[in-house]
């Protein structure tokens, strides 16, 4: 996700300067807890088995449970963001344990949680949760 993109991991300034400007024009008709909680997490682009994933970074397990349950509103933001139009919409609700730097990754296209060392590796190890 962001450690290989981000040269100073610390300064996100401008990933979360645009994430609420999707937020703003993406999510304006969504529920204000919706657009809150989104206020926390950063999105990005990454590929995985050669196609665009929209990734969510949440800052926690709770947030990323929380919206891994709510996937209706980010369904199409891969199209509008990149004009991807086979039919796939994929997502990934993610969060960072602390202790061993792993992701741990809600799929809307399997329906089911991962566990990923790094979001540029299409080989990742898979964890059911």
């Amino acid at each position: 996700m962001s450690d290989a993109q981000t040269p100073q991991n610390q300064d996100r300034t401008l990933e979360q300067a645009l994430t609420n400007k999707i937020i703003d024009d993406y999510f304006e008709h969504s529920e204000s807890w919706l657009r809150a909680i989104l206020r926390m997490c950063i999105f990005s682009l990454a590929h995985l088995d050669g196609k665009p994933v929209f990734v969510v970074e949440c800052p926690n397990q709770a947030v990323a449970k929380r919206l891994s349950r709510k996937t209706y509103p980010f369904r199409g933001i891969v199209y509008y963001l990149t004009d991807y139009l086979d039919g796939h919409d994929r997502t990934l609700f993610c969060y960072r344990e602390v202790k061993s730097g792993k992701w741990h990754c809600y799929d809307s296209s399997t329906q089911s949680w991962k566990t990923l060392s790094n979001l540029q590796t299409p080989t990742a190890s898979t964890d059911s949760q």
